[in-house]
């Protein structure tokens, strides 16, 4: 029996040393990131830091972080953030945010973000090389507003980036429940009156393949590229609007895709009149791309229905047999 107590004595002095100096580690190598953007020219601050969790987790808690990079003008503080780890393995980290409104701003425009149970999550592969394995961001009711007005809000989010198992092949999925736009968006497109408050659906799933996979080096060298996307959906539905997508491409070095995307569309005038109210369609444009696609939207036997292809061929894009412009170069800086 006393051997017994002897052994588990042992092992707790031993697991709480082991949990006291990695938790030490932790908040070192945080505090030690602030200091580092501070010498560079960043604001970068917070009132305390404190660690809890244990004898099984590492919770790290900075109360009124705030960030400012004034090259490119960009700015964030909240009330507190923290980091939650298990205590075997601190490469699964769990990255909690304040309920309460945090603050983003772009010189001199600030947004203020509110969110319920925001947390972004990181699992990394063990070992030297740190391999992403799942990076998620999820949140219930969100909101962003801007001088008091709202921009954008919905009722969950869910943004997911997880290898497969292919190392270099990642699966990215979203979804957005109830999303909101805000009055100024809704104006910008014209729908102030005639779509419902919501979003029924805003949805992507796809699998990118890229030239290698994301680890460390994707920081202290360059980013992985993609090389490969196949489109399995993306889905908008907005009162009478639909849209659908799917289809695969293939990037090349220089990041021009090739291949084709299927596009089925449900009142697809009105989304011409969109895109000519966000700018997106020219004046000029309106009535040839409306003739054109009201023809092939007869062919199909619904004319308020169209099923398209996006052609991505020698570095152009074109819309069925539209031309559109320059594809654009997929490449991640």
């Amino acid at each position: 029996m006393r051997g017994l107590i002897r052994v588990v004595i042992f092992v707790t002095v031993v697991w709480s040393a082991y949990w006291f100096v990695a938790g030490y580690g932790l908040r070192n190598a945080i505090t030690t990131w602030f200091d580092k953007q501070q010498d560079i020219g960043w604001q970068a601050d917070f009132s305390d830091v404190s660690t809890a969790g244990y004898p099984f987790r590492h919770v790290t808690r900075l109360n009124n972080p705030a960030l400012a990079d004034p090259v490119n003008g960009t700015a964030w503080s909240a009330d507190w953030i923290e980091f939650q780890s298990p205590a075997i393995w601190p490469g699964r980290q769990v990255l909690r945010f304040a309920d309460t409104p945090q603050r983003l701003s772009y010189y001199d425009q600030t947004a203020t973000i509110e969110a319920s149970d925001l947390q972004a999550e990181l699992q990394l592969q063990p070992g030297v090389a740190l391999v992403l394995e799942k990076m998620a961001l999820t949140a219930g009711a969100w909101s962003i507003t801007d001088d008091a007005q709202p921009q954008a809000g919905g009722d969950t989010l869910a943004l997911v980036m997880e290898q497969t198992p292919i190392p270099v092949a990642y699966s990215v999925k979203a979804r957005i429940d109830g999303f909101t736009p805000g009055d100024d968006l809704r104006a910008l497109m014209r729908s102030a009156t005639t779509l419902p408050q919501a979003f029924e659906t805003l949805e992507l799933d796809m699998i990118a393949t890229f030239n290698k996979p994301w680890d460390r080096s994707a920081l202290e060298q360059s980013r992985p590229q993609p090389v490969k996307i196949d489109l399995n959906l993306a889905e908008m539905k907005w009162g009478a609007l639909r849209l659908f997508a799917a289809g695969e491409l293939d990037v090349d070095h220089q990041g021009i895709p090739t291949g084709e995307i299927a596009i089925k569309a449900e009142n697809w005038r009105d989304m011409i009149a969109m895109a000519n109210a966000a700018g997106a369609l020219p004046d000029q444009a309106v009535d040839p791309v409306t003739r054109a696609l009201n023809f092939m939207a007869g062919l199909g036997g619904n004319p308020n229905a169209l099923d398209l292809q996006l052609n991505f061929r020698d570095g152009f894009v074109a819309l069925g047999p539209l031309p559109l412009g320059p594809a654009p170069r997929l490449i991640l800086r």
